[in-house]
């Protein structure tokens, strides 16, 4: 038995690869395209382990997607591959096109083609699981009810609209041919092994380089936080038991303005490494220009997920962002790897200058 992970040494994805493999002998074929994102050292715990197999390989080469699928035969693929920054989105869509549209559907086809030609028994037992944001949905009000799998999609950035059109493919390719599909739909993830583009990594990054910590307008735009790990052991969840065809919200039932996650960063780091002047890091806090079309509100509501699967997070907020942070305090080698002049030179056209 084997599972293909795709975009395994992203974010989410290595994150994944990590635990699946802590919690399972079951071997993982690991393909990843390796952008400016993508980061090997995320992996470098499993140096040596026979259980993972890296590829580095674009979900777009259909003809190397058939090549790992004949050799492999897995029986579930879980498709992590995506361009998933906004902000990257704005300055430059194709990217996003390219691989989050046409890129799933290039995967989806080979998937197709393994998925028709195995044995029955094992026809029925293989699962697709695409891994989605709740940003295909929109924006919330105040008093809105938070985001179910019902929710029409409103996608409001060229990011989320890639995202929406590949959750729309993944649909139909079950509706029009049967391919036994799964897709999840989580709020904003957070933890260990994040690229600092994002706004708690690159705010843990500042803050201990004794830079500026950028929030967008005026911090009051809200999102709902979900902890790596949890979002790790939803998806394992939802292979192991979720229906064909449906869709899961995964939440972590953690709603925080951007200002408020960034005083609490403050404050922890505030406990666990104090300035040597006694000065609180949220003296470091910089507002600058909000960026466009910029949601408002994101909220999930994971009550499906919970109610069907029995799945429900174990971190709150604080317990989540005390366990990130003692990572990233712990791993500053791992920060300044992927500190390329790309990176750099991102923040600095994103941010301005003193970011």
């Amino acid at each position: 038995m084997t599972i293909l992970v795709t975009g395994g040494a992203g974010f989410i994805g290595g994150n994944f690869v990590l635990d699946w493999l802590a919690q399972s002998d079951e071997p993982v074929v690991n393909l990843d395209k390796l952008t400016y994102a993508g980061n090997l050292q995320t992996l470098a715990p499993l140096q040596g382990d026979a259980r993972h197999v890296f590829v580095r390989g674009d979900i777009g080469d259909r003809a190397s997607v058939d090549a790992l699928l004949a050799e492999h035969q897995p029986r579930a693929v879980i498709n992590f591959a995506a361009e998933s920054h906004v902000d990257r989105s704005i300055h430059g869509p194709g990217e996003f096109i390219h691989t989050n549209v046409v890129g799933t559907f290039q995967l989806l086809e080979a998937v197709l083609g393994y998925w028709q030609a195995l044995p029955q028994a094992d026809k029925a037992a293989f699962r697709f699981l695409h891994v989605s944001t709740d940003e295909v949905y929109g924006s919330l009000a105040p008093q809105d009810a938070p985001f179910a799998e019902t929710n029409r999609y409103e996608p409001n950035s060229p990011y989320s609209a890639s995202k929406a059109a590949s959750d729309h493919l993944v649909r139909a390719w079950h509706h029009t041919y049967g391919l036994p599909v799964l897709t999840t739909n989580c709020s904003n993830n957070y933890g260990p092994y994040h690229f600092p583009e994002k706004l708690i990594p690159l705010v843990i990054r500042n803050a201990l380089a004794g830079q500026p910590l950028p929030i967008y307008g005026d911090g009051q735009q809200v999102r709902d936080w979900l902890y790596v790990g949890d979002h790790c052991s939803a998806i394992r969840r939802v292979l192991e038991a979720g229906r064909p065809g449906e869709t899961y919200n995964v939440g972590g039932w953690n709603e925080k303005a951007n200002l408020e996650v960034v005083n609490t960063i403050c404050a922890t780091l505030d406990a666990l490494k104090p300035h040597a002047d006694g000065q609180s890091y949220a003296n470091q806090i910089t507002f600058v220009t909000d960026r466009p079309g910029h949601d408002r509100r994101y909220a999930i509501d994971a009550s499906k997920l919970m109610r069907e699967l029995g799945w429900r997070p174990a971190e709150t907020f604080d317990s989540g962002i005390r366990k990130t942070i003692e990572w990233y305090l712990a791993n500053q080698d791992w920060v300044q790897s992927v500190e390329s002049g790309q990176y750099r030179e991102w923040v600095a056209k994103q941010y301005g200058e003193t970011a």
